[in-house]
């Protein structure tokens, strides 16, 4: 049975870690109601309930092993956790992250390609080669960003989606 995930930070296309989601289907983009924030955690954002932010996204319909892809990428449940949120395209499972944000950042307008994009951004200053000690893989980067082929499953980039 296949369910949809709503994604927005390094999942999604053109993202590092979108290749997760190389057998999932593309259903459409998405911005939620404004009632998240949207934090900068490390080299990826982690949405919170709470706040008046709609967040800007994709919706993917995946497989039971895709899904616990992302899980394990997520760190469900320790890390984030999942809820459903409605969409055009039918209830989609959203990854809420659980960990303090005090002191993050907060991601402007809730659309990570945005603030990923502007050269003034923090990740634009340096995240984006810092690397992820529990995988011990890039986190984001044109440089360290390691291609489709190299890749593995096994080897995920620390995401929210």
């Amino acid at each position: 049975m296949r369910q949809r995930v709503f994604v927005y930070g390094t999942l999604l296309r053109g993202e590092v870690n979108h290749h997760l989601l190389a057998q999932a289907e593309f259903l459409g983009s998405h911005r939620t109601a404004a009632c998240f924030s949207l934090y900068l955690l490390r080299a990826y954002p982690g949405a919170v309930r709470g706040g008046a932010t709609a967040i800007r996204g994709e919706v993917y319909a995946v497989d039971h092993a895709g899904l616990r892809r992302l899980d394990r990428l997520e760190d469900y449940p320790a890390l984030y956790d999942r809820r459903l949120l409605a969409t055009p395209y039918g209830r989609a499972w959203i990854y809420l992250f659980r960990g303090s944000v005090r002191d993050r950042p907060l991601i402007p307008g809730g659309d990570w390609r945005s603030f990923a994009a502007d050269p003034d951004s923090i990740r634009a200053a340096g995240v984006r080669r810092a690397r992820d000690p529990k995988t011990r893989g890039p986190l984001l980067g044109d440089a360290s960003r390691k291609t489709d082929a190299q890749r593995s499953d096994a080897e995920p980039v620390r995401s929210s989606v």
